[in-house]
């Protein structure tokens, strides 16, 4: 048995599950689960279809994208799953999907609006919209700028990825993580939701105001505040 069966087996469930929440077609997007202490993550092979993938087809590689273990090719995002690894210590998973909502408002180049509660369970601030990328980091290492398109555009909004697991990377697709690759999972499904809900939203009412701050710190505060009450203790 491999010395990385455990993450082989998380990213192989994480993958699957992308397909059943509606979020993935064909072999669009990917999912991945880090080891920190042996520095690698596992991967879906690309191109690879989600009805014909076992836990042993994942791919393993390290904080440079370099295969350590595995017979295929890794995604063709693997640089960029890398990068968010190397600079973020404290992320476990990572999820790349062109889930429909999601992807039409990383086409606008839009930040996804806090019009309800919804939204405002998961995060106090709109779900952000990297930039377009420059000519010359598309001519150059593309997937592994990428990383950066999305370390920078958080940056630039002074923005924790601790507190914000989700971006749209503009023109393209969204990203989310995690601790675990199962909240990166988790995280892709409540964006597509939430980027649904502002679509529809913005169809309805083109005007629609912004949810008022002490709502949005309420509904946040109550699943994440120090005196959170939802759920069970």
């Amino acid at each position: 048995m491999s010395q990385f069966q455990s993450i082989k087996e998380e990213a192989y469930q994480a993958n699957m599950d992308l397909p059943k929440l509606g979020l993935v077609l064909f072999t669009f997007g990917n999912a991945s689960a880090v080891d920190r202490e042996q520095g690698v993550f596992a991967i879906k092979p690309s191109g690879v279809p989600y009805d014909t993938l076992r836990p042993e087809d994942m791919v393993i590689v390290d904080f440079e994208a370099k295969v350590v273990e595995g017979s295929m090719r890794p995604s063709s995002d693997t640089k960029t799953h890398a990068v968010l690894y190397k600079h973020w210590s404290h992320i476990g998973g990572i999820v790349h999907t062109h889930s429909t909502y999601a992807t039409a408002w990383a086409q606008t180049q839009t930040d996804i609006p806090i019009f309800g509660t919804t939204h405002a369970d998961h995060l106090t601030v709109d779900i952000p919209c990297a930039p377009v990328m420059s000519e010359e980091m598309i001519q150059g290492n593309y997937e592994h700028m990428t990383g950066f398109q999305i370390i920078d555009a958080l940056k630039a909004k002074a923005l924790s990825p601790e507190e914000v697991e989700m971006i749209l990377v503009a023109n393209h697709a969204p990203f989310t993580w995690g601790k675990t690759v199962k909240k990166a999972v988790y995280n892709s499904a409540v964006l597509e939701e939430v980027a649904k809900m502002a679509w529809l939203t913005r169809q309805i009412r083109p005007d629609a105001p912004r949810l008022p701050d002490p709502l949005i710190q309420k509904h946040y505060e109550r699943k994440h505040g120090k005196n959170a009450y939802y759920g069970q203790e």
